[in-house]
């Protein structure tokens, strides 16, 4: 009897089967219970890097890893023992024990130290954008302190600039520049992806650090996520209540900033392990002399969450959308440009680590090997494009940073498809996928999702998927697909690197970008 890889790989190679049933195939593969959820590190990690090496073989492309085609990244992981911890809230009277998962969970992504007491204060949203003159730590005493801020950010910052800031870095850098021991994160539901019933089951799984670059949190001594529906508890007596803030968020008002009477009291158990796993990398090689010493990257994130939490009984978190719906489609962008000569050369680079913060790609973005850091101009991301609904529509997420937006504005008409710009710049989708990774490497970079009308039909069931779907065992082969406008994004995509490919000169930054900082 057939294996199933081997049985799988049979039917990709039929004539008769079409673009979807090949684009799917992948997914079927990649989304199987047998790999569970392609955690970072794990044996169906391995297994689907496996399988991508195979296809990018089939393809015609060279090996582009630092070992064939797998670049080994070195991890350490992080696991908060529960049973363990605890968080208290100290008052002059009296004290509060919250309960972690219902009201707090810890942020293992920041180092936490085993035991802090500290006071706190409330930060609006914790930013400081010296470019738009906004601090709200000015006047604020912060020091010894950990700072409670809810999450998005305040009117009147353009959305680059808005995106950048919400990263977990830049908060934390600011914060530790104002004195700040820590950052506790209060949840917006109103700029929440995932509800808090869903979002708390996260806090069993793994965060990860890069051994060779570290994290973005050092100096933190702990992070937390809080939950909005608990925080009266935590403002009590301060003469605010989170109703109050929410509203004020919803209007675009300026959030008060305040002490907090309460201190907070954690212990925190980390249990810690070494994890390796694999970025999958494979080369086309250029045609023009010259041209061809530059690369396009396009990416795709390999791993999901693996297997957590069980919902409705089920523990498997399959990642069918997210993401192994990009890393198809980046197979078959390499097979369909077999044997076809493009001027630039291609970088066709599955990353792993995505789901811990964009690791693989960071990793990529500063240790690409043969390739060269400054051989990379163009990055092209790949993840969770969402075919849920016929293609007309298409976000372009980084439209107005680069010339790649003058690239995609000329390319998608011809495929009667309409660019939009992100419509929600609130969800920090710019900065929350790989591409970010080659933005501070400072390549100019574009993502994509499928677009929709503001409210019509297409945009109900959009957030319908993040909202029941999204991080969730139900991201699985069991769900409407509609592969014809998957079918239709990926030519879009290739008629992109086809396009980028054959411009005369590099994709630039545009003059008025925020991200032209990075540009090399």
């Amino acid at each position: 009897m057939k294996s199933f890889a081997a049985a799988l790989a049979a039917a990709l190679t039929l004539s008769a089967a079409t673009d979807a049933d090949r684009w799917w195939a992948h997914i079927v593969y990649l989304a199987d219970d047998k790999l569970e959820g392609r955690d970072t590190g794990s044996e169906g990690h391995r297994t689907a890097a496996r399988y991508v090496a195979q296809e990018y073989e089939r393809a015609g492309l060279k090996p582009a890893g630092t070992s064939g085609y797998f670049q080994a990244v070195k991890f350490r992981s992080y696991r908060i023992d529960e049973p363990s911890s605890s968080l208290d809230l100290v008052f002059a009277d009296r004290t509060e024990k919250l309960t972690l998962g219902d009201d707090a969970y810890f942020n293992v992504r920041a180092e936490l130290a085993p035991t802090v007491e500290a006071e706190m204060v409330f930060a609006g949203y914790g930013f400081a954008v010296p470019e738009n003159q906004f601090d709200e730590f000015a006047g604020l005493d912060v020091k010894g302190k950990i700072v409670v801020h809810l999450t998005g950010g305040p009117k009147g910052i353009p959305a680059p600039l808005m995106a950048h800031n919400q990263s977990a870095a830049e908060r934390w850098k600011r914060a530790r520049a104002a004195g700040a021991i820590g950052l506790a994160s209060i949840s917006n539901p109103a700029a929440s992806d995932i509800p808090w019933a869903r979002a708390k089951l996260s806090r069993f799984n793994p965060a990860m650090r890069l051994v060779e670059i570290g994290g973005d949190s050092a100096g933190s001594q702990i992070g937390l996520v809080m939950n909005p529906a608990s925080m009266d508890r935590l403002l009590a007596g301060s003469g605010h209540t989170m109703g109050a803030i929410l509203a004020a968020a919803a209007k675009g008002e300026a959030l008060p900033k305040f002490p907090i009477r309460a201190r907070l009291r954690a212990k925190a158990k980390v249990d810690s392990a070494d994890v390796e796993s694999q970025n999958v990398a494979g080369r086309l090689e250029g045609s023009h002399p010259e041209l061809k010493k530059e690369a396009i990257v396009l990416s795709a994130h390999l791993d999901h969450v693996g297997v957590g939490q069980p919902i409705d009984g089920d523990r498997i978190y399959n990642g069918a959308m997210d993401n192994a719906s990009g890393i198809a489609t980046l197979i078959e962008i390499a097979k369909a440009l077999k044997g076809k000569k493009l001027k630039r050369s291609v970088l066709f680079v599955a990353v792993t680590g995505e789901e811990k913060g964009l690791l693989g790609s960071n990793y990529f973005a500063q240790f690409p090997g043969a390739a060269g850091r400054n051989s990379m101009v163009a990055n092209i991301n790949f993840d969770m494009f969402l075919p849920l609904y016929p293609l007309t529509r298409v976000v372009a997420y980084g439209l107005d940073e680069s010339t790649l937006g003058d690239a995609v504005l000329k390319v998608a008409p011809k495929l009667a498809i309409e660019v939009q710009r992100d419509p929600e710049p609130l969800r920090n989708a710019f900065i929350r996928s790989d591409q970010y990774s080659f933005i501070k490497a400072g390549v100019p970079a574009l993502s994509f999702k499928l677009g929709y009308g503001p409210g019509s039909a297409e945009e109900k069931i959009f957030k319908g998927w993040l909202k029941d779907r999204y991080h969730a065992p139900s991201d699985d082969l069991n769900q409407p697909v509609d592969k014809d406008a998957a079918v239709k994004f990926n030519k879009l995509m290739l008629a992109l690197v086809r396009e980028v490919a054959e411009l005369p000169a590099r994709p630039q930054w545009k003059q008025e970008s925020f991200f032209r900082r990075y540009a090399r």
